[in-house]
């Protein structure tokens, strides 16, 4: 018996490129930017309507889950550090804790993490209500999620006037959804492999003989 060595290929573990911490920048800065016009607030809950969950939702579809996670995170970083970097110029930790939009904070993060995973499930093709379904989940239903129950509890109100109130986000969130989708549509149209595609392709033929042809007797 003689057997041939067969090297085994184990995947290397990934790390973040100078090309990945650019984008993680750049879209914690978008998001920043998105909270410069300020924040409006409406109805008797006193959770502002901002323009940075667009920047949530962009991250997510388009840096995909890991980069997408990252961005948020190291907004909600330097955020809770002191610096004024949500809607109004807020920042500082209370707003991590005892705010009534603190929970909302805490589901950007699941939120964009949602996204890119759904969206790097529909790449390469990326269809247009797939997408809307997927930026729908993640940007709004998961984010709402962990929101509304934050907000009852610190504001030590029943959950269904929390989600009641919580209605006032939708239509502006719609529209978000709408815009993230149309804009990252574009996007992996023109830069493609930004997110890459997690349906896992079948073993090549050459490697099926290889692994079968391990050990062969001898002639």
């Amino acid at each position: 018996m003689t057997s041939s060595p067969l090297i085994a290929r184990t995947p290397t573990p990934r790390i973040m490129s100078v090309r990945d911490l650019s984008q993680i920048a750049i879209f914690a800065a978008l998001i920043a930017a998105l909270g410069l016009p300020g924040a409006l607030s409406i109805g008797a809950v006193a959770v502002p309507i901002t323009f940075q969950t667009l920047g949530v939702m962009l991250a997510g579809a388009i840096l995909g889950a890991r980069k997408g996670f990252f961005a948020v995170l190291l907004l909600l970083a330097l955020a809770a550090a002191g610096l004024p970097l949500l809607s109004g110029g807020r920042g500082g930790i209370v707003w991590f804790t005892t705010s009534p939009s603190a929970g909302y904070l805490y589901g950007w993060l699941l939120g964009a993490l949602v996204i890119g995973y759904l969206t790097g499930l529909l790449l390469p093709r990326y269809r247009l209500w797939a997408a809307l379904g997927a930026t729908t989940l993640g940007g709004i239903v998961v984010v709402y999620l962990i929101g509304v129950p934050v907000t009852a509890i610190n504001l030590g109100l029943p959950l269904w006037v929390a989600l009641v109130d919580a209605a006032k986000f939708l239509p502006g969130d719609l529209i978000k959804v709408v815009v993230t989708v149309l804009v990252a549509r574009q996007v992996h149209r023109a830069y493609p492999g930004l997110i890459p595609p997690r349906r896992s392709a079948a073993p090549a033929p050459e490697a099926a003989d290889v692994t079968a042809g391990a050990v062969t007797p001898a002639s």
